[in-house]
């Protein structure tokens, strides 16, 4: 698989000496280099192709800048933060919009300029949070797996509650984040994956305690690799992780549970005041194209994608991986991230408290 570039901001005079095809047929050569300008933005390390991200930049002229975060959390802090003083495109999570909206931080995309626009699946538009597909356009969802390796797990995994086993001690390789770590608690409590209640979160904060005795490696980045390496025989990871691994050892499995299973939507954002609006549109419209889109999974991201013109286009190798088609029953038995509010504070609260121990 191709990591995706770290691309250092370019002089704009640098620029001139290649010639670019102009996006939209609009205009073109050496002045569409020159008068391109550049692309900033802020998202997952390794969650795009670099040839997807090469044929934006010679199509466009526009140059490419990437900075990666580490948690949803970062993300939102850059945005409100000012986020349009540095990048013009930002991925926080679904979870994150209500919030980013109501709080008037971030622009409005003009969808109007976008002929691919028609291509994101009518499930993706007009959702609760953005009624008029004003402020989002989702890039991939991650459904989080428990998965394990079959030749080394000590246990059966058929729900959370059986991460807690003593037998998984140092064994767990999981994904970080509030979001990510609390629901997972929550659900395994019997409570409301995005509660608000103060009693019931600070519940899962002690639930989690246990489970971190469990976990060895927490990172949102590359839980997979302990996995891969044998360090780890379970993980909590999201789905592409887990096609990540399956690469390296194919006989992992996805623990089929009887609790519910997140399933996240990373969004794309420009957040207010972003210098380049323009660009930014233009390489939504871009990833929204099924063929540049399905080149992008087939690069070796495998999550699942709200493009279905593009999941059409991709290879049976994607369609029929073990972390796309999981059994239906968990597909239907899943649960969404929601803005929890004020509750946040709680939530942040405790995970402080947790990472410090």
């Amino acid at each position: 698989m191709k990591k995706m570039k770290k691309v250092l901001v370019l002089l704009l005079a640098l620029m001139t000496a290649v010639a670019f095809t102009a996006c939209g047929g609009g205009g073109g050569g050496e002045e569409a280099a020159e008068d391109a300008g550049e692309l900033n933005i802020y998202m997952w390390s390794e969650y795009m192709s670099e040839d997807f991200v090469d044929k934006f930049e010679e199509e466009t002229g526009v140059t490419v800048n990437f900075s990666y975060m580490n948690s949803s959390e970062e993300a939102v802090a850059k945005i409100t933060a000012g986020g349009g003083d540095e990048y013009d495109l930002v991925m926080p999570c679904d979870a994150d919009m209500t919030s980013l909206i109501e709080g008037g931080y971030l622009e409005e995309i003009d969808t109007s300029s976008m002929e691919n626009f028609q291509y994101l699946d009518d499930a993706y538009k007009g959702r609760s949070f953005d009624p008029d597909t004003k402020y989002a356009i989702p890039y991939f969802m991650n459904y989080i797996y428990v998965v394990y390796n079959p030749e080394t797990c000590p246990i059966k995994i058929t729900s959370y509650n059986d991460l807690l086993d003593p037998k998984l001690e140092g064994q767990i390789a999981s994904v970080d984040g509030i979001r990510n770590l609390f629901p997972m608690a929550l659900v395994a409590l019997g409570y409301d994956a995005n509660s608000t209640n103060d009693k019931e979160i600070e519940e899962a904060y002690g639930w989690l305690q246990k489970y971190m005795k469990n976990v060895k490696y927490l990172n949102s980045d590359d839980a997979e690799k302990e996995l891969v390496s044998g360090g780890c025989s379970v993980g909590f990871v999201f789905d592409g992780m887990f096609g990540r691994a399956l690469e390296d050892n194919p006989d992992l499995e996805v623990a089929n549970l009887k609790d519910a299973i997140q399933l996240g939507v990373d969004e794309f954002v420009i957040p207010k005041g972003a210098k380049n609006k323009e660009n930014a549109e233009k390489f939504l419209n871009f990833m929204l194209d099924p063929q540049n889109m399905a080149d992008n999974i087939m690069d070796g991201h495998g999550y699942t994608c709200p493009n279905s013109a593009a999941v059409e286009l991709c290879d049976d190798s994607y369609k029929n991986a073990k972390n796309i088609a999981i059994p239906q029953e968990m597909k239907e038995n899943y649960f969404l991230q929601l803005d929890v509010g004020d509750a946040m504070k709680t939530y942040d609260k405790f995970y402080t408290r947790l990472k410090s121990e």
